[in-house]
C-alpha cells in the first residue's frame, strides 16, 4: 500500500525535463548574439588590417611619387614629347599623373576609400593585385590566393595533423607510465618547442641538403617537375620532409607535456579510482573516463590547428622557398601590395570566425556544464 502511495505521488509531481521551444528560442537567440559579435571582431580586424597595410594613408604618398615617377620616365623617354617646351613638357606629366590618381581614387581622402576597402573585402571582392600575378599571369587577388592555398594546406595539415595525433597518443603512453625514463626525457625536452620551426629548417637544410645531400634544399618539387604521375609524388614527398620535420620537432615536446599534465589531471580524479576498483581494463577507463571529459578541450586544440593550416608559416615557407600563402604573404608585405595582405587577412580572419562560431555549438553537444542564452542545460 505504501508502495502503492510512494508511487502515486511520484507520478503526480511534474516532471523536469527540456522544453524544446523555449530551447530552441535561447539557441536561436544566442547563435544570433554571438554570430552578430563574431562579425564585429572580424570587421574590426579588418579594418584595423586596412589601415595598418595602407600605413595609416601615409602608402597614398608614396604611390604617387611612385606614379610621377613612372609618368616622367615614360614621357622622358618618349621621342615624340621630347620637343616640346619644359613647361609644356611638365604640365603634360601632371596632367597624366592626375588621370591615373583618379583612375586609382587617389584623389579621394583616404578615410573614404578606407571604408569602401572595408566592404569590398568584407564582400570578398578582393580586388587586383599592385604587383604580384599568379602563375598564369592573371592579378585577381582571389585567384592568387586560390593558387596558393593548396601548397599550404598540403604542408601544413600533413605537419600539424601529425603533430596533433603524435602528441596526443604519446600523452597517453605516458599518463600510463608516469615517471619512467620517457616521461623524463619529455619534460627535458619540453623548452626546446621555444625553437621556431624555421630555425630547425635551417639545420634540417644545412645538413640533410648542403653536407649529406640526400635531400634537396627547398621548393615544393624538382625543376622542371617530373613528368610522370609517380615521379611528382615521389618528388613533392621528398620536398616535404625537410619542412614537416621541422614543423614536427617545434611543437612535439611541448606538445607532448602539455596534454600528458591534462590527462595525467584527470587520472586523479576520484571517479577513475572508483573505475579502477571496480576492475575496468586500462583501456575501458582511458575511453571513458579520462578521453571523453577532455574531449572539448581536445576539439578547441583541433579547430585552432585547422585555424593554423590555413594560414601557413611566413618565414618557414620563405626558408623552404615553399609556394605557399605564407611565402605569398611575405612577398605582399615587402613590395606594400595592399590587396594581397587584405585578401589574406581576410581569408583567415572568416575561417577563424567560422571555427569559434562552429565550436560554441559543438561545446553546447559535448559538455552539459555549457550554458546557452544565460541557462544551464538540464
Amino acid at each position: 500500500m505504501a508502495s502503492g502511495v510512494l508511487t502515486e505521488q511520484t507520478l503526480a509531481k511534474p516532471r523536469i525535463g527540456i522544453h524544446i521551444p523555449d530551447t530552441l528560442a535561447r539557441l536561436g537567440k544566442y547563435v544570433i548574439f554571438r554570430g552578430t559579435a563574431l562579425f564585429l571582431t572580424v570587421v574590426i580586424g579588418v579594418y584595423l588590417t586596412v589601415l595598418i597595410a595602407n600605413m595609416g594613408g601615409y602608402l597614398d604618398t608614396i604611390r604617387i611619387a611612385q606614379i610621377r615617377e613612372q609618368v616622367g620616365a615614360v614621357v622622358l623617354n618618349d621621342p615624340n614629347l621630347q620637343t616640346l617646351p619644359p613647361s609644356e613638357l611638365r604640365k603634360y606629366i601632371d596632367d597624366l599623373v592626375v588621370l591615373e590618381m583618379q583612375r586609382l581614387r587617389l584623389d579621394q581622402p583616404f578615410v573614404v576609400r578606407s571604408v569602401d576597402y572595408l566592404v569590398d573585402a568584407l564582400t570578398l571582392n578582393l580586388g587586383r593585385a599592385e604587383h604580384l600575378t599568379s602563375n598564369s599571369g592573371s592579378k585577381m587577388v582571389r585567384l592568387i590566393l586560390l593558387e596558393r592555398i593548396p601548397a599550404t594546406l598540403l604542408l601544413s595539415a600533413t605537419a600539424n595533423l601529425s603533430l596533433f595525433f603524435t602528441a596526443i597518443f604519446i600523452a597517453l603512453y605516458l599518463s600510463r607510465h608516469y615517471g619512467s625514463w620517457f616521461d623524463r626525457l619529455i619534460i627535458a625536452m619540453a623548452p626546446a618547442s621555444t625553437v621556431p620551426a624555421w630555425f630547425y629548417g635551417i639545420f634540417l637544410i644545412l645538413i640533410f641538403a648542403s653536407i649529406l645531400h640526400i635531400l634537396p634544399f627547398g621548393g615544393m618539387v624538382a625543376t622542371p617537375p617530373p613528368e610522370s604521375t609517380g615521379e611528382y609524388l615521389l618528388s613533392l614527398l621528398r620536398h616535404m620532409i625537410l619542412p614537416v620535420s621541422a614543423i614536427i620537432l617545434h611543437g612535439i615536446f611541448v606538445g607532448i607535456y602539455q596534454w600528458r599534465t591534462f590527462f595525467l589531471i584527470y587520472s586523479s580524479e576520484d571517479y577513475v579510482e572508483m573505475a579502477k576498483a571496480k576492475g575496468l581494463t586500462a583501456r575501458t577507463i582511458e575511453r571513458r573516463y579520462i578521453l571523453r571529459p577532455t574531449l572539448p578541450p581536445i576539439v578547441t586544440a583541433f579547430s585552432l590547428m585547422l585555424i593554423y593550416i590555413w594560414q601557413g608559416a611566413i618565414i618557414l615557407e620563405t626558408v623552404f622557398a615553399w609556394p605557399g600563402v605564407g611565402r605569398l604573404l611575405y612577398q605582399a608585405i615587402s613590395i606594400f601590395d595592399v590587396p594581397v595582405i587584405v585578401g589574406n587577412v581576410v581569408l583567415i580572419a572568416y575561417l577563424l570566425v567560422t571555427t569559434v562560431f562552429l565550436l560554441d555549438i559543438v561545446y553546447a553537444i559535448l559538455d552539459p556544464r555549457v550554458k546557452i542564452g544565460g541557462e544551464r542545460r538540464v
